[in-house]
């Protein structure tokens, strides 16, 4: 079975609130996808549809051509990991992974070795575990589930960058192993541009951009040089910064050989935009049409 996403007029309402609105959908099977938006934008609520947590108000959700919804062959090869885990705080860190065992393919072995790895305490209740242990059990517990589709919500919060960019090759390592459908919702945009295939973009509960990640890294530019020069370009900034005579703006759009032509001839440096400052400057909410 594939583990294509596929959402359809997808709406989710929480009271007369969207969440989401009439969203559209298609992720291939088999790649890793950052989802990117603002704090409320609908990210979690995306994910939790797709994990079967929630019921779509209206539209359909479905996985391999499936609805998701109370389909438990689906569900089952599904994990979606949350900031902190979903966790018994009473038990210990080893009863939690011991637990695992119950989805079909979690492999306990793979994830007591992460948990060595990663200074896991075995003995202690989740409890007493810090903000960054507790979010490295949750990862653990992710990898080790061996899904075919697994989604990571904002999972990193808490740990530190060495133990970050320790989970990110390790996730890098059992994709390659074990090739299956990865979604990392994240706000680190920069830190897991590089481990990334394709990006979604969520905008106040619509879905602003998909693409490639190398559709993204060629879609922006800046221009920086005399103002006059700059302007008389004519191009739609959606940033612009002025000091004295020099001016820099920030475009999302590709520039043609002509524009490029035309840029150097009036002493304007053109460089790139990395994918954080395209995402902030893209859902900037005093931007029209954000």
């Amino acid at each position: 079975m594939s583990f294509a996403i596929t959402l359809r007029s997808v709406t989710l309402k929480y009271g007369a609130e969207d969440a989401l609105a009439d969203v559209d959908l298609e992720l291939e099977a088999g790649k890793i996808y950052g989802l990117l938006g603002r704090n409320g934008a609908g990210k979690t609520s995306l994910l939790s549809l797709v994990a079967a947590f929630r019921r779509p108000t209206t539209g359909e959700v479905l996985i391999g051509g499936e609805p998701v919804w109370e389909n438990a062959p689906v569900v089952s090869r599904v994990a979606l990991i949350r900031e902190g885990g979903d966790f018994d705080d009473t038990e210990t860190v080893k009863a939690i992974i011991e637990s695992g065992t119950i989805r079909p393919s979690f492999d306990a072995d793979y994830a007591f070795k992460l948990a060595e790895r990663f200074e896991l305490p075995l003995k202690k209740r989740v409890s007493a575990l810090s903000r960054g242990k507790r979010s490295v059990l949750a990862a653990v517990c992710g990898l080790a589930a061996r899904a075919e589709l697994t989604m990571f919500d904002e999972v990193h919060l808490g740990m530190d960058a060495p133990t970050r960019d320790a989970f990110y090759k390790e996730l890098l390592a059992e994709y390659m192993e074990r090739p299956h459908t990865i979604v990392l919702s994240t706000h680190l945009i920069d830190e897991v541009a590089n481990y990334l295939e394709e990006v979604v973009i969520v905008d106040r509960g619509r879905i602003l951009r998909h693409a490639d990640i190398e559709a993204f890294q060629g879609m922006g530019a800046t221009l920086t040089g005399p103002a006059d020069a700059v302007d008389a370009l004519g191009l739609a900034a959606l940033a612009e910064q002025r000091l004295g005579g020099t001016k820099s703006i920030t475009v999302a759009e590709p520039l043609d050989a002509a524009t490029r032509e035309r840029a150097a001839a009036g002493g304007v440096e053109i460089g790139p935009v990395g994918l954080q400052d395209l995402f902030i400057h893209l859902t900037d909410p005093n931007r029209n049409g954000a």
